[in-house]
């Protein structure tokens, strides 16, 4: 079998996915279960999602070091020709970035908007007021789901610290 550029390139990315879900499965065994916990307590999901990233990865390294390999997009709306554009892949960086240094001291939906908006505005959209709304309100929305009804703790952050209906 002759190895090519295509064929290493999509084993590697096959072996992320190996990769993820060994992590996965190790990592969610360190996770604290209360004594009292019946059902299926928090380590399932970590273990179901990891599992299934084990799995697919495997599954395509097979595919790939058999040499079955995807084809290239050839999207009528897809420049296959086109370059990567690095800046609009660092503006999108800095604003992750940004969102994990912002979510203790600001709050997760504060940082949560920050993101979406940068990111929004990293990959054009027009126009920016909307970003900004949208960001705001599923920001707002996440925290009430996540914080609120779930009971999932994700800070609040001082602007919006007297809200209990948001607490997580």
């Amino acid at each position: 079998m002759q190895t090519t550029q295509k064929n290493l390139g999509e084993v590697l990315f096959a072996l992320v996915f190996v990769v993820l879900g060994v992590a996965g499965v190790i990592f969610a065994g360190t996770i604290e279960v209360p004594d009292l916990e019946f059902g299926m307590g928090p380590r399932a999901f970590p273990y179901i999602v990891s599992s299934l990233l084990l799995v697919v990865g495997a599954g395509l390294v097979i595919q790939a070091l058999r040499g079955q390999l995807g084809d290239a997009e050839d999207g009528e709306d897809i420049d296959a020709e086109a370059s990567t554009d690095w800046i609009t892949i660092g503006k999108l960086a800095f604003f992750v970035i940004i969102h994990i240094v912002l979510i203790e001291p600001a709050g997760w939906p504060v940082a949560a908007a920050v993101m979406f908006i940068g990111a929004a505005w990293a990959l054009g959209a027009k126009p920016f007021w909307r970003s900004v709304l949208i960001g705001i309100i599923l920001a707002l929305v996440l925290q009430y789901l996540f914080g609120g009804l779930l009971g999932v703790s994700l800070p609040r952050g001082p602007l919006l610290e007297g809200l209990e209906f948001l607490n997580g």
